[in-house]
């Protein structure tokens, strides 16, 4: 750790926010208490992997004051935020100015932070990226102790590029700054019905490409797969006024609407917001898609961040695995997974994957990279290339003599023949010489000998690797 002869880690250059800086020294503070040797985690009570964490041995760093928005500029429509803070607090904090960020992940609790070190992705992403790719500069406390600013110019240039992808194992992001897009105050949905995948596919491609469709412009794009012949593309556009908006936060469900309503209006609040009320689909799991239960729970309890602690309960007490044992019911391997493959192999995949997995609906996102000569070594594509999200959340009865994992072993190797990605929130079962040959682990290795050559933050395949 590089520390100053008081035994702080050395403070980091340049302006900042007073109050912000007083919870940086705390948080330095901290860091030194828990001593040079000890492996570095954060305490955090939530989170929104789907993985497994070991318990920790020491104390972990308390971030939970980091969750502030510091600071929003119409002028310049820029925000400066801690990097706990929700995309729930931010939307919150940039549509009074009639603002939003770039990119705004599907679900409420995501952090900013989160949303960069790992992956976010949502139907704007055809036209803006990910997440990181709005980001202007991010100051981040690196694995060695230094709170460093980088940014896509500086000294620090390669862990800024470097830093998506990394899932915290090379720094914790503490603020960043980020570009906002203006927004008008309302949605128009059209769910557009295809019947036949590589016509889908086909029809996606092109309406991303030109950003309109049948004469329309269109502000955002995704899709909903109900079946093998029952595939929609939902294209949305900012308007200045609504005939009338339909409410999705409480009785009536948002994925539900797709199949039975051509076009829809909602508040452009509302609207990003969409899948949370129910998690997607995944709330049927929990019993609470029935009229009486929401009638009872009401806005407060459906919400993404309630569902979660479910699972976090689940699994801890394994009551589902449990449940099936008392049914007698055969064991379920767990699959929630996003990956994206290029649109010439969509079809192909989505193919496969009714084939092969029994789950339904399927969630299609497009999204290309922002134009500019820029890399992200830990997560490439190609910026020539339009890619297509496939998001599917459930699980899967495994047949006798099968072990767990073995339909995820079977996702990863077809993503793989087929030129993809897949996002590392949740468990991979690669083998460590594919996963650093799938996720660069020439530019990982140089990123971790620079700013964590002790390696106090777990490294990148140890965190995110089943088993592990």
């Amino acid at each position: 750790m590089t520390i100053d002869q008081a035994g702080v880690p050395e403070a980091r250059p340049g302006p900042a926010f007073p109050e912000h800086e007083a919870r940086v020294d705390a948080l330095r503070r901290q860091l030194t208490a828990i001593g040079g040797e000890a492996t570095v985690r954060l305490a955090k009570r939530t989170s929104n992997l789907f993985r497994s964490r070991a318990a920790a041995k020491h104390p972990g760093l308390d971030v939970s004051g980091f969750t502030h928005v510091l600071r929003v500029d119409p002028e310049t429509r820029t925000a400066d935020v801690e990097g706990m803070v929700t995309y729930e607090q931010l939307v919150d904090a940039t549509l009074p100015h009639g603002l939003m960020p770039l990119v705004v992940p599907q679900l409420k609790t995501i952090t900013l932070g989160g949303a960069v070190t790992g992956l976010g992705i949502e139907s704007s992403s055809f036209r803006n990226g990910m997440p990181h790719e709005s980001v202007l500069e991010i100051e981040v406390l690196t694995g060695d102790g230094r709170i460093v600013v980088a940014t896509p110019d500086n000294e620090h240039r390669a862990l800024f590029h470097g830093f998506p992808n990394s899932y915290g194992t090379l720094g914790y992001a503490l603020r960043l700054r980020i570009h906002l897009e203006p927004v008008k105050p309302f949605v128009k949905l059209r769910h557009v019905r295809h019947h036949d995948r590589g016509k889908y596919f086909e029809a996606l491609r092109e309406i991303c490409a030109s950003s309109e469709h049948e004469g329309e412009h269109v502000d955002f794009v995704d899709g909903t797969v109900f079946g093998p012949d029952e595939l929609y593309l939902t294209l949305a556009t900012f308007t200045d006024s609504a005939p009338a908006t339909s409410d999705y936060t409480w009785l009536d469900i948002y994925y539900r609407s797709i199949q039975r309503r051509e076009t829809d209006h909602l508040t452009v609040r509302d609207y990003l917001w969409r899948w949370d009320t129910d998690w997607f689909w995944c709330s049927r799991a929990f019993g609470v898609q029935h009229r009486l239960p929401r009638l009872l729970l009401g806005r407060r309890f459906l919400r993404s961040s309630v569902y979660w602690k479910a699972v976090a309960l689940d699994r801890r007490f394994k009551i589902a695995q449990r449940l099936l044992k008392l049914r007698r019911l055969p064991p379920e391997e767990t699959i929630v997974q996003d990956i994206e493959v290029p649109v010439g192999r969509a079809a192909e995949f989505l193919e496969f994957f009714e084939r092969e997995i029994p789950i339904s609906p399927v969630w299609i996102c497009p999204l290309r990279q922002r134009p500019g000569d820029v890399r992200w070594p830990l997560y490439e594509l190609d910026p020539e290339e339009l890619y297509v999200n496939f998001g599917f959340w459930s699980a899967v009865p495994l047949a006798p003599g099968e072990r767990d994992g073995v339909h995820n072993r079977m996702i990863e190797a077809e993503v793989t023949r087929l030129g993809g990605h897949k996002s590392l929130y949740s468990d991979s079962f690669y083998t460590e010489d594919e996963f650093w040959r799938l996720y660069n682990g020439d530019a990982y290795r140089e990123l971790k000998r620079a700013y964590d050559p002790r390696e106090r933050l777990l490294g990148l395949y140890e965190k995110c690797v089943r088993g592990r």
